[in-house]
């Protein structure tokens, strides 16, 4: 499983509504067929955005580009904001996601080679603890291999849910960091827009 995720800033907050309805308008048009899911996450005090979708493979996100271009030119930039960057990762764990309105994404970097040491260490000792905290909904761990970048995507009940786990959470990735020799270089944390993740579950 491979994930697009495409950042976008100077988001109109003002027609948010409008835009989620013509996201869902196209997740029901089925315009990208071999998606297998995807969230949205909005910060409306930041006017920034990230979009997630995902795929059965990297091959198929390259094969859906044009349609991403497509409905992009649909939307207005001064409406959508200003897309900033679009990088593919693979997905290494997944899993929940119903019910999520707040999520919490952590940025990673270190050493390629540590990447699956990474991985393991995260499953093993960090998810059982993540999935003991009240409000706790869901994760996804997104990594990019050749530049030994990871993100680490909680899911929350709510915006409170998330707030109240914030000193656990920092405790656990900062383990998370050490065990895959890493460093921390971002924490953002969004509103839960809309969450299409369906079947997705990787363990």
């Amino acid at each position: 499983m491979h994930a697009r995720v495409a950042a976008f800033e100077n988001v109109d907050t003002s027609v948010v509504d409008d835009l989620l309805g013509r996201v869902r308008q196209n997740i029901d048009a089925n315009r990208l067929p071999n998606a297998q899911g995807g969230l949205m996450l909005l910060d409306r005090d930041q006017r920034k955005s990230l979009g997630i979708t995902f795929f059965e493979s990297e091959e198929k996100i390259r094969a859906a580009e044009p349609e991403f271009e497509r409905m992009g030119d649909e939307i207005p930039e001064a409406q959508r904001g200003r897309r900033t960057s679009v990088d593919i990762y693979e997905v290494v764990l997944a899993e929940g996601s119903d019910g999520a309105r707040a999520a919490r994404v952590s940025a990673l970097e270190g050493s390629p080679e540590r990447v699956d040491e990474g991985t393991r260490y995260a499953q093993e000792e960090i998810v059982p603890q993540v999935r003991q905290l009240s409000g706790f909904k869901g994760f996804v761990s997104l990594v990019d291999r050749e530049r030994g970048r990871t993100k680490l995507i909680t899911l929350w009940e709510s915006d409170e849910a998330l707030r109240a786990s914030e000193e656990q959470a920092n405790q656990l990735r900062q383990r998370a960091a050490e065990g895959a020799a890493s460093r921390i270089v971002g924490v953002e944390r969004y509103e839960v827009a809309l969450a299409e993740l369906g079947p997705l579950a990787v363990r």
